[in-house]
């Protein structure tokens, strides 16, 4: 079981005193990444990332969000991030991206999963309850 799957947390969210996420377990033993008390919110938590890329930030491509989320400076090899993702959910690094385009935000995060965690997310009812939770 990888370090997502225990905390819950699928596409590996980082703490933060900042925030306090719906969901976030109440006692924290990652010292690096959020546990939540299942993935229907470490997934919300990702949905909510995301809108905050493309609706505050304005990055509305994959590329930009995935540099923006596994940036090479902190030694991510960021380019085969977006091609495993681009890949898994049929989005191309390039194509416009917009938080209404739901099927499409749940393809890129089910792939997200797979990269960040080795988690074959199935159950698209669950990954589209957490997006319209994140709404």
């Amino acid at each position: 079981m990888t370090r997502g799957q225990r905390n819950h947390n699928p596409l590996n969210i980082r703490r933060s005193d900042r925030t306090r996420w719906m969901g976030q377990k109440a006692r924290q033993t990652d010292r690096e990444f959020v546990q939540f008390q299942s993935d229907l919110f470490g997934l919300r938590a990702a949905f909510r990332i995301l809108r905050t890329y493309l609706c505050l930030y304005g990055l509305c491509t994959l590329r930009q969000v995935i540099c923006r989320w596994a940036p090479p400076e902190d030694g991510n090899n960021t380019d085969a991030y977006i091609d495993c993702v681009a890949e898994r959910s049929g989005v191309r690094p390039d194509a416009f991206l917009d938080w209404s385009s739901a099927d499409k935000l749940i393809d890129i995060v089910i792939a997200m999963a797979w990269v960040e965690s080795r988690m074959k997310l199935t159950d698209r009812d669950l990954v589209r309850q957490a997006y319209l939770l994140a709404r």
